[in-house]
């Protein structure tokens, strides 16, 4: 066990890959406006461009989290703060908008290596229950302080540069993880991790992409044959990895773990939640800049305030989980969520003030329910699968994120277009401002995005009380009370076929 010293500097570490993960989810909410008069793209390569990170991140943890396991959850770490360094260089200086999906990709595949790798060293570093919820606390708060981060540092650098300059903001952070991550993190592997199945992983993305596509295409361009076919496709190999891992010798996704209410639960419901949240984390931005006319600074700083109560939301969920119920916590705050998002939608046209206070009060409860379910989690899983379990986790909380940004973003855009008068031209708002400076054109387009908006609010708020439905399901107890107290051995093959 390493020293206390040693390990605070080795959460501190820990924290650097949430920063970069979340600044470079949120920085496009202040950059996107830029983006969209520069670039010019269409409606659904302004979704490619916000959500093709987090969908590439989430195809790919899982298979990263097997890689952490065999190759070593430092070495991986590394590996994938070099490659997110090199792809925010190819972001930075993308000329159009197909290069910047591309860039987006790769900083997809080099932020999968990152987050199984912080959440399960987590779990070496901090065996014992209490110094590991602390831990996860952190992790958590360090997870808003980078929300707030992205679109303050995001506007500060687009009204004193251009676009680009927000994604320069991630180097300087994996340098610095580059330097010291050998000398203050442990090295740590699954002894017994048995053989890496490519197949799987192949299935994996199989899955997800082409879902995605058909989610997309049905929001742009309506139901086609195209779309049909791939989510289809999708479907069938999301079964065929299914059966497949259960017939393997050596999963890449050990779904024995799902067999355990304290996982799977979890899993969902943090899954739920970043859907809800990151979905009008995008939206609520644009409508600060472009509805009410703030400055990308300005809009940043509304911000900030919900941002912090949700870093106080994560400090002390470990100190109420002393007191409350896991299970309590997590379905009130929920329902505090959904109060939070739904207040959103029915004061949109009431101005920025409850707006914002609404996304606060959302925020803030979301935050205290990541930390709780987070734990439960790793918790619940051996300590040879930490970095499985791990994967899975975060798999649902990116997931979470990409879904939320892709279906909301859907939602919100094929609502926009409803609500836009004919002669209004753009299919978003940002290429709406760009393509006309007519006062009646504006006003009609901030008019249907305002709309566009409040529709998304209620239809998170629904997802939230959805989530706070099947979080009834956790354990009584607190999250440690919920975990094995001793490390038990994997399930054997024969009991996973």
């Amino acid at each position: 066990m390493l020293a206390p010293d040693r390990r605070t500097l080795a959460l501190a570490t820990l924290t650097a890959p949430v920063l970069l993960l979340t600044i470079d989810m949120t920085v496009l909410g202040a950059a996107l406006p830029a983006i969209s008069e520069d670039l010019r793209p269409g409606a659904a390569e302004q979704l490619w461009i916000v959500d093709v990170y987090s969908f590439v991140l989430a195809g790919l943890l899982v298979v990263a989290g097997g890689l952490g396991d065999r190759l070593g959850r430092r070495r991986l770490l590394l590996a994938g703060s070099a490659a997110f360094g090199l792809a925010s260089l190819a972001a930075a200086f993308a000329p159009s908008a197909g290069a910047l999906v591309a860039a987006r990709a790769l900083l997809g595949l080099g932020g999968a290596t990152l987050m199984p790798s912080t959440l399960s060293l987590i779990r070496t570093i901090f065996p014992e229950p209490g110094a590991r919820r602390r831990a996860i606390g952190v992790w958590a708060a360090t997870f808003s302080a980078g929300a707030a981060a992205g679109p303050v540092i995001g506007g500060w650098l687009v009204e004193r540069f251009w676009w680009g300059s927000v994604f320069l903001v991630n180097v300087p952070i994996c340098l610095a993880l580059l330097v010291v991550g050998p000398f203050l993190l442990p090295e740590s592997r699954d002894p017994r991790p048995g053989r890496f199945d490519l197949p799987s992983a192949g299935l994996a993305l199989a899955t997800m992409f082409p879902v995605v596509y058909a989610v997309k295409s049905a929001a742009t361009e309506g139901v086609t044959t195209a779309g049909v076919v791939a989510g289809l496709v999708g479907l069938a190999a999301g079964v065929w990895f299914v059966r497949r891992q259960r017939r393997v010798a050596d999963p890449l996704l050990d779904l024995a773990l799902f067999s355990r209410r304290a996982f799977s639960v979890p899993v969902v419901t943090n899954l739920l939640s970043v859907f809800a949240l990151v979905g009008l984390l995008v939206l609520v931005p644009q409508y600060l800049q472009l509805v009410v006319g703030m400055s990308p600074l300005t809009a940043a700083l509304w911000l900030v305030p919900g941002t912090l109560a949700g870093m106080a939301g994560a400090l002390v969920a470990g100190r109420l989980a002393r007191r409350f119920a896991v299970r309590r916590l997590v379905g009130t705050a929920l329902v505090v969520a959904a109060v939070g998002f739904g207040a959103l939608s029915l004061a949109v046209g009431a101005g920025p003030v409850a707006v914002v206070l609404g996304m606060a009060l959302a925020g803030m409860a979301i935050a205290l329910v990541e930390p709780l379910t987070t734990d439960l989690v790793l918790a619940s899983a051996p300590a040879e699968r930490a970095a499985a379990a791990s994967a899975i986790s975060e798999t649902g909380f990116e997931l979470g994120g990409a879904l939320g940004v892709a279906v909301l973003g859907s939602v919100a855009a094929a609502a926009y277009r409803a609500g836009l008068p004919a002669g209004v031209p753009g299919d978003t708002l940002g290429g709406t401002f760009a393509a006309t400076a007519d006062p009646a054109s504006i006003a009609a387009a901030s008019a249907s995005f305002s709309t566009a908006l409040a529709v998304v609010g209620a239809v998170a708020a629904l997802v939230l009380l959805v989530a706070a439905a099947q979080s009834r399901l956790l354990p009584a107890g607190s999250a440690s009370e919920s975990a094995p107290r001793e490390p038990h051995e994997p399930v054997p093959a024969t009991a996973r076929s």
